[in-house]
């Protein structure tokens, strides 16, 4: 299973990458998508929607079942991977290029790579 380590992780399985300027960019894990199957819709927020952390920031809806991704970080949604709407199957061809948002805020208590490798083993 592909996880990167220059990534920081939540335990609903988002992604999180330093884009600088104090955004960040936010994606599903390989573990994710490898669960839900092939994704067939993505219903992603709109450019300045604010979240929680762990609000329920887009919808994925693959052949197997729907899922709430989760806001990952707290703050207001600054770029939408507008892409993904026509061609969702891309987060299952490559999850950690095909991000779902950029956010502008602050994301705390969130897992290296080492802790997240843990977190999946400890849930397998």
């Amino acid at each position: 299973m592909n996880i990167p380590e220059n990534l920081k992780y939540t335990k609903s399985h988002e992604w999180v990458s330093d884009a600088g300027n104090g955004k960040v960019k936010v994606g599903i894990t390989d573990h994710a998508q490898q669960e839900l199957g092939d994704l067939v819709f993505i219903e992603l927020p709109q450019q300045g929607d604010s979240f929680n952390q762990g609000d329920g920031l887009a919808v994925v809806e693959s052949v197997k079942a729907t899922s709430d991704i989760m806001a990952p970080v707290t703050g207001v949604v600054t770029g939408v991977n507008e892409t993904l709407t026509d061609t969702p199957e891309a987060v299952n061809e490559d999850c950690y290029g095909a991000w779902l948002v950029e956010m502008e805020g602050v994301a705390e208590g969130l897992l290296s790579a080492e802790e997240y490798r843990a977190f999946l083993q400890e849930e397998a």
